[in-house]
Parts: structure tokens; sequence; C-alpha cells
């Protein structure tokens, strides 16, 4: 994209209370195993509803002025479930269980044999994404090093190898997706931060396992959490980030607003686009043009003008809807000051 300053989410949009069960949702972290019962929609009505709740979603984020588009990851309960349950290998009749990033203990996918890409998880929805707009768009699934985290493995001798096994499987699921008319594809790992020692070992090279091939524009997101749900931010900042730069996706989504990240860090990935989280999700105020612009501002001494895409800190999953459209809005516009005043 040649314009300055461009915009999109990170990949989750809000999903409208007629359609999901927002209140249980919030009453919980992500859900790792499937949670049908979060739907509201009857079985044989859910995709037209899920469709329909997409195209919401789209328009909000046009409406806004966001120049690269998602499916607002609105037919997901989870970032993570709905790839992770999808693969064969994992045993959907008996879940396992796993620590979440706080130490509790909490349903997971059970890896009971030889994870494997099935078939095509996202391509009908990047199908229909791409029917209704005429904007770049982005579809995402979970990284390899965040789903092996977030299964108990009862196949595997190693970490690493449940890591390389869901890194082939992404692999061919990213594939197919840029096949399907993708624009770009997302990987969320936020496990690498949250689980650093780890990700040092062979987090790097199962992302570039996932990505061996791949011939469109890939973006990692690494962040400290929904903000809905885990208010505090780490203080110095990510504990694993400069090590991205040794893998070979395209762009890297991170945190600055809410963490007030030390943008210094950038330094560290001059090879890399960086989709600056400049939007607080912590708070559902809606910021002004001005002082998102002075979170871009804050980065600017760091990284090349060129290199900068918008975003929000994370997803807009749990925020209420009016909120998360003003925050983009808000983005868009402080964008423009920018490029009138940089460009």
């Amino acid at each position: 994209m040649k314009k300055l300053f461009p915009c999109t989410i990170v990949g989750s949009y809000v999903q409208p209370e007629w359609l999901i069960d927002r209140k249980k949702l919030a009453g919980q972290f992500p859900p790792r195993t499937r949670m049908k019962e979060l739907w509201r929609i009857d079985p044989e009505f859910l995709q037209a509803a899920q469709d329909d709740a997409v195209e919401m979603a789209v328009r909000d984020q046009e409406r806004a002025g966001m120049d690269v588009v998602t499916d607002g990851e609105v037919r997901r309960e989870s970032y993570s479930n709905h790839v992770a349950n999808a693969l064969e290998g994992v045993d959907l009749d008996q879940p396992g269980t796993a620590l979440d990033r706080h130490g509790s203990t909490v349903p997971v996918p059970r890896i009971a044999g030889p994870i494997n890409w099935k078939g095509p998880i996202c391509v009908e929805d990047v199908k229909f994404l791409r029917s209704i707009t005429d904007r770049q768009i982005k579809i995402t699934v979970p990284g390899p090093f965040t789903a092996s985290q977030q299964a108990q493995d009862d196949y595997y001798d190693k970490p690493r190898d449940a890591a390389m096994a869901y890194a082939d499987a992404i692999n061919a699921e990213m594939k197919a997706l840029f096949e399907a008319g993708a624009d770009v594809v997302s990987i969320d790992e936020p496990y690498m931060q949250a689980r650093s020692d780890a990700a040092r070992d062979y987090g790097v090279e199962a992302v570039n396992q996932a990505l061996k091939g791949i011939k469109g524009k890939t973006c990692l997101h690494i962040c400290f959490g929904y903000a809905e749900i885990i208010k505090d931010r780490p203080e110095g900042g990510y504990s694993f980030l400069p090590e991205l730069e040794n893998t070979d996706i395209d762009q890297i989504s991170i945190e600055t607003a809410q963490s007030k990240l030390d943008c210094k860090i950038l330094e560290s990935l001059p090879s890399k686009e960086i989709l600056l989280g400049v939007l607080n999700l912590g708070t559902h105020e809606v910021e002004t043009p001005n002082e998102i612009a002075d979170r871009v501002r804050r980065a600017l001494p760091h990284i090349d003008k060129e290199r900068v895409i918008l975003a929000p800190d994370c997803g807009f999953k749990y925020s209420p809807r009016s909120s998360a459209f003003g925050k983009l809005k808000a983005m868009s516009e402080a964008a423009e000051i920018l490029r009138q005043e940089l460009g």
C-alpha cells in the first residue's frame, strides 16, 4: 500500500448481542475448546446470521476509514479455537487441560494423534469477505507456537515437535487462504510474550516453518492479552519482540497505547512493517485524533514513517460497538492529520 499511515484492525471486531451471548463470553478467557452454547442462533440459521454480522463489521470498518478490513472474526467463539479444533489429531470428545496465562487450569484441545490439516477451514470466510468489499482483506489464524501452548499434548515427545506439527498444518491453511483471495494473512502469537523462554527455544523456528513457501503478505500479532480481561501491562514492555526480526514475517502487530511502550524497541525490527497499536482498549473512552497522532509521533524517531500502519492495540472482541467504531474513526482521522503533517 503506497499511502502513508494506512489503517487496519488487528482481527476481531464486535460480535453483536443478537448473535452471541456476550455476557457469557465476557465471564471467561477466550475458550480454547468449542463453546457452541455461546451462539444465540439455531444451527440451521447460524451461517446466514454470521454472514449478516460479517457484513455489519465490514461496513463499520469501511465507514471508519480502514484501508485493510477483516471479517471481524465474528464467526468464531475465540481467536484460536475455530482453527485449533478443526485439525486432525485433536480429540474433540475428550478435551484436555492446560494452564492459561495466569496459571489457571482451563479446558484445551487434546492432541491424541499426529496434527494434520484436514482441508480448508476459513477459505469460505475469505471468499465471502472478498465478495462484499473492494478493499484489501485480511484473515487471521492462530500461530503455531500459541496453538501448541494452548493444548494438552498426549502424543508428541517434545513441545517443539507439537509446535512444528501445528506449523505445517497452519502453513497449508495459509496457502489456501491466499489462493482464495486474502491480501494479508495474520497469525496470532500472544503466547510468545506470555512464555518467552519457550518461544526463544523454538518459537521463531515454528513461525518460519508456518511461512515456508508462502507468497502473500503476512503479519504476526503479539500482545499482552485482551485489555477487557487482562488489565495490567508489564513494566519494561515486551519480553519477546526483537527476536521476531529473525522470522520471515512481513508485518508485526504490537501494543503501544495502553502499555505506553518505549518505542525505541522498534529499532530492533528494521526489516518489518509495524502495525502500531495506538488505540487503548483498556478503556471504552474514544481518544481524540490528536491523542492518537501523538502516539504515532512518539514512535517516529525509531521507525521510518513508510513502515508504520495504524491499528488498535489488540482485537475489539470484548468492546462495545459504539466505542470500537468511534476509536477506529478517530484513528483514521489521526492518520490524515499525520499525512498532512509529514507527507
